[in-house]
């Protein structure tokens, strides 16, 4: 017997065909190459060609549903090299505005053609609605490692109020698992602090799930402080976290939560001895942990390392 083919595997942007129609698939086969900073291998059709122009960069705009607000100068600047030496193969897909134009996918080829110094950049003028700039902007962008957690979690929720869909409707559509969107959903019930320490790097998705099960945004604050200051793992929060939760009233919870007050001492104590900043981490039965000693120069190192009697020769 010849065994049944498996259902394949959703692929993002899928499900959208049935929101947004063929224009989902142009989109969907220029995206890897919008990518990589190499020279993209997707060559548009005779048909797609004959739609694109060259248009002056100073006539687009970028889009205004995208849900990126960061962007990494340095996988620009690379972008921009690639551009000098062989140009954009692939052109970016806008939309036209009045006399001008904004940009439906492919506002880092855009961005970097900037850099680069073009004056024009190819493109296909294509009709799209609001709702289908935020999709594809969406599809543009979700799988991008470089799209910032809290960036994601707003980027899904402007998706399922566009188009009035559940979480597991935008799973569906966007061919993710519905726990997957729930995550990063729930990110925006954090505090500003705390969303904002996602946004530059400081804490991670693992750090941000442990700290929505605390019942207030004051210990989330405070443990996502003091995980910060003490580069504490995911772990580590995640004990700290079913420890406060175990401890009944707010000021237990609080004083698990924040350092002692005799760590606190200590550190400052060999931070005035060393010059620099000093973590002390102690594990759970107060036996064991680790200090950090941290040192923002070779010169600094040095001289850490003669307080200690420590040569570095």
């Amino acid at each position: 017997m010849t065994p049944k083919n498996k259902e394949k595997p959703k692929h993002l942007g899928r499900g959208l065909e049935s929101l947004l129609g063929p224009i989902i698939n142009t989109v969907q086969e220029n995206m890897d190459a919008s990518m990589s900073p190499e020279v993209p291998n997707y060559i548009p059709d005779k048909d797609l060609q004959k739609s694109i122009a060259e248009l002056s960069l100073d006539d687009i705009a970028p889009n205004p549903y995208q849900p990126r607000q960061t962007w990494n100068d340095q996988q620009l600047h690379d972008l921009a090299s690639s551009i000098r030496e062989n140009g954009i193969i692939q052109p970016i897909i806008v939309r036209q505005k009045g006399d001008k134009y904004e940009i439906v996918a492919g506002e880092r080829r855009f961005r970097a053609a900037g850099i680069a110094g073009l004056q024009k950049i190819p493109a296909m003028v294509r009709t799209t609605t609001d709702s289908e700039m935020l999709a594809l902007a969406l599809v543009e962008n979700i799988h991008r490692a470089d799209l910032n957690p809290v960036e994601k979690a707003r980027a899904y929720q402007s998706f399922m109020k566009t188009f009035n869909l559940t979480q597991e409707q935008a799973a569906q559509k966007l061919g993710q698992d519905r726990s997957v969107v729930a995550n990063y959903i729930r990110l925006l019930n954090l505090p500003s602090e705390v969303k904002q320490m996602l946004v530059e790097g400081s804490l991670d998705m693992g750090h941000a799930r442990a700290l929505l099960a605390l019942p207030t945004d004051d210990l989330r604050k405070r443990l996502a402080n003091r995980a910060l200051a003490g580069r504490l793992s995911v772990r580590e929060v995640e004990r700290l976290v079913r420890l406060a939760l175990t401890a009944g009233d707010e000021k237990k919870q609080k004083q698990i939560i924040e350092k002692p007050a005799h760590i606190k001492d200590l550190e400052e104590k060999i931070r005035s001895r060393l010059g620099t900043k000093v973590s002390i981490q102690a594990r759970k039965n107060g036996q064991r942990g680790r200090i950090i000693i941290e040192f923002y120069s070779l010169d600094e190192f040095d001289n850490i390392a003669q307080m200690l009697g420590v040569s570095s020769d």
